[in-house]
Parts: C-alpha cells; structure tokens; sequence
C-alpha cells in the first residue's frame, strides 16, 4: 500500500512549518519565503513525491487552476510545440494545468470545445489562431476571462497578442540593405490577412529609410508556399534587371525561390541573396545554404498569452492589452554582398 505524502509530512522532513510549506509550494505566495528556504522546501517535497492537493485549493479560491487552448488548426502546424510549450511553461509555473482542443476550422465543433471547457469549470480561455488574423469571437466566450493568441478583434475589452509584422519585414530588408542591396523584391502573398499588408509597408518602409525608391514592379504575389514562391519567383528573376535580393513573405515562398534561382542557374548567395520569415527550421536550417529569416515569436506569444489571462484572473482589473512582439533575425548562409 502506497501512502500518500502529505504537507506535514514535508514541513517536518524540511524543518519548517506547515504555514512555510505552504507559501514555498504556492507561485503565487513563494515570494514570502527567502529563495533558499523556498527552493530546499521544493528539492523535498520533489524528494519525497509530494503533489500539493489542487481541488482543495481551488474551493478555497473558487478556482480550477485549469485553462483551456482553444486552436483552429495550430496543433496540425510545425509550431504548434512551441506555441503551445509557451502557454504551458507560463501555466505550470502559476500552478494551473492547460487543455488544449483544436477545432479544425469547423465552426460548431469550437463552439463545443468551449461548452466543454466551461463544464470543467476552466478559470480562463486562450484562443489562439493558426496565424496572425482578425476574428469575431464565439458568443460563449463571453462569459469567461478570454486572451487572444496570434489573432485580433473588435472588441477593445480582450487582450491580444501578435507578431509585428510591420517591423519583421523592416528586419529583414534591413539585413538585405546592409549587405549592399539596392536593387531588393518582395515575393508577397495574395490573402487578404494582416501579415500580407503589414509585410508589404514593412519592406516600403525599410527602402523609404535608406533612400531606396519603392518600385511596383519589384513586387509579385502567390500562394504562400513553395509552388507560389517557384511561380513568383521566375517573374522576378526573369527580367533583365532581375533583383539581387529577394524578401519572402514565408520561408516556404523562400524554398520556391531557392528552386527557381537553381533552375536559372543562379547561386545563392553569390548571385542571389534570399531573407525568409517564420524560421520553420524543417525548411530553413535544411536548405543549402542555410536560409536567413526573420523568427516568429510563438514560444514568448504562447508565454504572454498564458501569463496576460493569469493575471487577468488572480489579478484587480485592469484595461485589456493588445501587444505587438519583435521577430529576430536569424542569420544562416543565404545573405552576401550583391554581385559586381
């Protein structure tokens, strides 16, 4: 027979009291013990396998230290680890436990996720979406304390979060320029969402900074994947005044590029240099050379999301926050000097 570990069972084996325990094991109480009460308190509750007892915290806060991810399509995608460890980083570390349901873009199926969500009595829901876009939220979200993650709304009352789109493609402009660029396109994207425009004024703006004229002509537009990407591409570097660089809306647009400039017998970086974003390693650490792009923040959105909803709930209110993340360049091998 197994026998259960109880608080006083670690308040006697640490030499401390149950009150201490108690304060040391809470997240939101363990800045009352010095850290190196709290952190031997920790080593021996760990020791001795001791899991605090959350349903009986939660009736004493009317709480189920349970939240709920309410995704499209993100567990489908190659960021749904990061994205989704973030969320979960940021709850463990609260005390709360996340459940994670995934919609697949069907309308009744989400508004049944969420049913379910409430009957578990979750304290809070993430709605996360596949990619940066607007949405309406479901009408059973209202009466539950809601973050949006990578998505927007209306309703100035829910907090957001997204990438800065705007300021990602300035990065990687910025990394063209710098390596002698003049003469710079952009392989766009032809949906109607966010990151479409927001990448567009982005590289307008980017040129606009180093005296670079914007030139309509350098721009071209596809499906963003690696089809659409081979397809723009060939339009640009068609030309007699072909550029010298090329901006992709995603890495798998890059990943055309990349086959599009070896069908032209262009090398990359020595005839061409390419930028990409997401940093989708699968694609951009597995290309020759290595491709340099512009990282989407999922993992720190996937944190904030978790960490704005907490404190929401434990939290006095206070005005929602839609918040903007910067997107890091991460340099490979795609990116030289322009060719003499």
């Amino acid at each position: 027979m197994v026998t259960k570990v109880g608080i006083r069972d670690v308040a006697k084996a640490a030499g401390v009291s149950v009150t201490t325990v108690s304060h040391a094991l809470n997240p939101a109480g363990g800045t009352r013990v010095k850290t190196e009460t709290r952190e031997h308190i920790r080593a021996v509750a760990k020791d001795l396998g001791y899991a605090p007892n959350r349903l009986a915290s939660g009736l004493r806060n009317h709480r189920s230290q349970i939240l709920g991810l309410v995704s499209d399509e993100i567990t489908t995608t190659p960021f749904a680890g990061a994205m989704i460890k973030g969320a979960q980083d940021a709850a463990y570390e609260r005390g709360y436990v996340v459940m994670v349901v995934n919609s697949g873009l069907d309308p009744e199926l989400e508004s049944r996720e969420i049913r379910t969500l409430q009957q578990h009595q979750v304290d809070g829901i993430v709605f996360a979406r596949m990619y940066h876009q607007g949405v309406s939220l479901p009408e059973e979200l209202g009466t539950v304390p809601t973050v949006l993650l990578d998505a927007v709304t209306a309703d100035p009352s829910i907090s957001s979060v997204v990438p800065d789109e705007v300021a990602a493609a300035e990065t990687a402009v910025e990394a063209l320029v710098k390596a002698g660029h003049t003469r710079i396109g952009m392989l766009g994207n032809v949906d109607d969402i966010p990151a479409t425009h927001g990448r567009l004024r982005g590289y307008r703006n980017a040129l606009a900074r180093h005296g670079l004229q914007f030139n309509a002509e350098l721009v071209t537009s596809g499906v963003a994947d690696t089809a659409g990407g081979r397809e723009a591409a060939l339009r640009l570097l068609q030309r007699p005044d072909r550029p010298t660089a090329l901006f992709c809306f995603s890495d798998r647009v890059a990943m055309g590029a990349y086959q599009s400039a070896a069908t032209l017998g262009l090398r990359i970086p020595d005839d061409l240099s390419v930028v990409g974003t997401d940093n989708l390693e699968l694609i951009a650490a597995a290309l020759w050379p290595g491709l340099t792009t512009v990282a989407l923040p999922h993992y720190e959105m996937g944190r904030w999301a978790v960490t704005r909803l907490l404190d929401d709930i434990e939290g006095p209110e206070s005005a929602a926050v839609q918040e903007m993340f910067s997107c890091p360049l991460i340099e490979r091998g795609s990116v030289g000097p322009p060719p003499a």
